[in-house]
């Protein structure tokens, strides 16, 4: 796959219009790898000039400040800072909300004031500009359910970008009660991805999932790594995952135009 890091296409003279940030999950995670290859497919196939930071990029310091510790997010923060301060970075694409809502609100307040969108938005900007064509591919009529990311809409705002990019796809795009402004945390967040489950009678990540399948989706589809894991598991609570898959916006792209 074609992607060149940042000191690399600096060292050509190159300057690339976006840096990826990976994150990581998109990093270390073995299924949102597969998020992260679909972006790239569709950031090459599109033309998108993209570089990552490779082995220079570290956490945003997101779990650390969700758990408390704020002099540990500080010091993560501060030196990714003053890295893409150092490489001139002014556009960031992330297909994490926790990254771009942490790189976007609260790296301003340490001195590193960068555009940061994610990826839903630059789906959508992509398919807007006619750099993106999709036919409806291999979801054509199929039934959609999405989960909004706590991160990317109620702290962003964010809810028409990935909703536009599913209904490209010519699908049935079906919502849950509670979605957009009123939606349902997946059970991740807080930094409660990294623990187990405190007593009580059913999982966050359960309850969410239980509600998504009340529609007889045949695709839930998320557009975050951590809603991806605890829906899946969600899903798999339940015994439906040979029924029902739970993909990435960006994976329902790649599919649809077999990337």
């Amino acid at each position: 796959m074609n992607v060149p890091t940042l000191a690399s296409m600096l060292a050509e003279g190159k300057t690339p219009e976006y840096l990826f940030w990976v994150g990581c999950a998109g990093s270390f995670d073995q299924r949102a790898q597969k998020v992260t290859k679909a972006l790239v497919k569709i950031l090459n196939h599109t033309g998108v000039s993209f570089a990552v930071l490779g082995t220079e990029e570290s956490c945003t310091g997101d779990p650390a400040k969700r758990a408390g510790n704020e002099f540990l997010f500080q010091m993560q923060a501060l030196m990714n800072i003053q890295l893409l301060q150092g490489y001139e970075v002014k556009k960031i694409v992330t297909a994490c909300p926790h990254c771009f809502n942490t790189i976007k609100n609260e790296y301003p307040d340490l001195g590193g004031t960068f555009e940061v969108i994610h990826h839903s938005m630059l789906l959508q900007q992509l398919i807007n500009s006619g750099k993106l064509t999709i036919n409806g591919g291999t979801f054509k009529g199929k039934k959609v359910v999405f989960h909004d990311p706590c991160y990317l809409g109620r702290a962003n705002d964010v809810y028409e970008a990935p909703r536009e990019v599913i209904q490209k796809l010519d699908v049935a795009l079906s919502e849950m009660h509670r979605s957009r402004a009123k939606g349902l945390c997946c059970g991740a967040g807080g930094a409660q991805m990294f623990k187990e489950p405190e007593p009580g009678s059913k999982d966050v990540n359960v309850e969410r999932a239980e509600e998504a399948l009340e529609l007889n989706p045949n695709v839930i589809a998320v557009a975050c790594p951590f809603c991806m894991t605890m829906l899946t598991d969600g899903v798999k609570n339940f015994n439906k995952e040979d029924a029902v898959q739970v993909l990435d916006i960006a994976e329902l792209i790649a599919q649809a135009e077999e990337l």
